[in-house]
């Protein structure tokens, strides 16, 4: 964690905190939508920093921690498939279903063929070097995995690698916004839109939380000194009332984004309703294959059908991704679950609010 005099080391950060400071605010909740985000902030001790009235909370930005019970139940089963390789990036390991001492970890320990890999073309050469056995890669993100986890599909398919699919679980972060922002009470100030999903997405992405919800938002970067200065626009666009979008992340985020991803994202994926821990069904919020990649779509493949689960009993991560409540608001936060032994995804993910409120503090009670 920064200390107070880290961050006065940085370049303007002294007058932005004394800016700050010297605002005359009422109470403030800014969300920040980012797991990176989320992790930064907590490790930089920016809550700490800050006017008492200014409250962050972590939004529906883990791809991980969004991921429902219900679907993970599948996931575990399908890993029950005999001869089935399953591969999937480092988080979704440790994920419970609706049991909590269930999870891939677990199955792959009694037996079940679960591989850890760095990028879905790893997925590939797997596949390649076991032709006599299927091989599904878990495909779990937002608009950031979205064009690589797209562009495995189209090598599988020029390689001739029938054995290969694709359990696509992607998700849009635009549609989550917006479901959240019509959930009854919701109210925050501000967003700090993420920066990772904005290279691929663009800074316009975000336009509709100004002109339609007339909320200030923010593009960040993820330096501790992007964040401050994201906050200190944000904070002044509420001080004077004049809502708009802001793109603090310019060395990385371009007003359309990285159109080049987004067509081969087009030409693989397309939206489809999807189901949110914590959000429940938003419609256009995941991505699908395309018809005309269904040879290469696990879901059909394997009859993938998930349940509608209820949360694991006394876990809140769904209310913490919301920001209705704070890691220090679950009663199984560093109780029950902790690290070594989470309940909820929300201490699984290395962007989980509750694993970053654990590792570096600076809980706060939600209002």
């Amino acid at each position: 964690m920064l200390s107070e005099a880290d961050f006065r080391r940085l370049p303007g950060s002294d007058r932005l905190l004394r800016a700050i400071h010297e605002m005359e605010l009422p109470e403030v909740r800014l969300m920040e939508v980012c797991g990176t985000h989320t992790m930064a902030i907590a490790q930089a001790g920016l809550k700490q920093l800050l006017p008492p009235q200014i409250h962050l909370l972590s939004g529906p930005g883990c791809p991980v921690c969004v991921t429902p019970a219900g679907v993970m139940d599948e996931i575990l089963r399908l890993s029950e498939t005999p001869g089935l390789i399953l591969t999937t990036y480092g988080d979704l390991m440790r994920v419970p279903g609706s049991d909590p001492e269930d999870s891939l970890q677990r199955r792959k320990a009694l037996g079940a063929d679960v591989r850890w890999v760095y990028s879905p073309m790893d997925s590939l050469d797997i596949a390649r070097e076991n032709p006599e056995r299927q091989v599904v890669f878990l495909g779990v993100g937002f608009e950031t995995t979205a064009p690589g986890t797209a562009l495995a599909v189209l090598e599988a398919q020029r390689r001739g690698l029938n054995n290969f699919s694709l359990l696509c679980l992607l998700k849009q972060t635009p549609p989550a916004l917006r479901a959240l922002i019509a959930q009854p009470g919701f109210r925050v100030d501000g967003f700090l839109c993420p920066g990772h999903v904005a290279t691929i997405a663009g800074a316009e992405a975000f336009r509709f939380l100004p002109e339609e919800y007339g909320l200030p938002a923010v593009v960040s970067g993820f330096e501790a000194g992007d964040l401050l200065v994201s906050l200190y626009k944000l904070l002044c666009q509420i001080r004077d009332g004049t809502p708009t979008l802001e793109n603090e992340y310019t060395r990385a985020v371009s007003p359309q984004g990285n159109q080049a991803a987004q067509a081969l994202m087009a030409q693989v994926l397309e939206p489809s309703d999807d189901l949110w821990r914590g959000l429940g069904t938003i419609p256009a919020s995941g991505l699908r294959l395309r018809r005309e990649f269904g040879d290469y779509d696990a879901a059909r493949r394997f009859s993938f059908s998930p349940a509608q689960r209820s949360e694991l009993p006394g876990c809140r991560c769904g209310q913490i991704i919301c920001g209705q409540l704070s890691p220090a608001d679950c009663p199984l936060f560093g109780k029950r679950c902790q690290p070594e032994h989470p309940v909820g995804p929300c201490m699984v993910s290395s962007e989980g609010a509750c694993a970053a409120a654990y590792k570096y503090g600076g809980v706060e009670e939600c209002l």
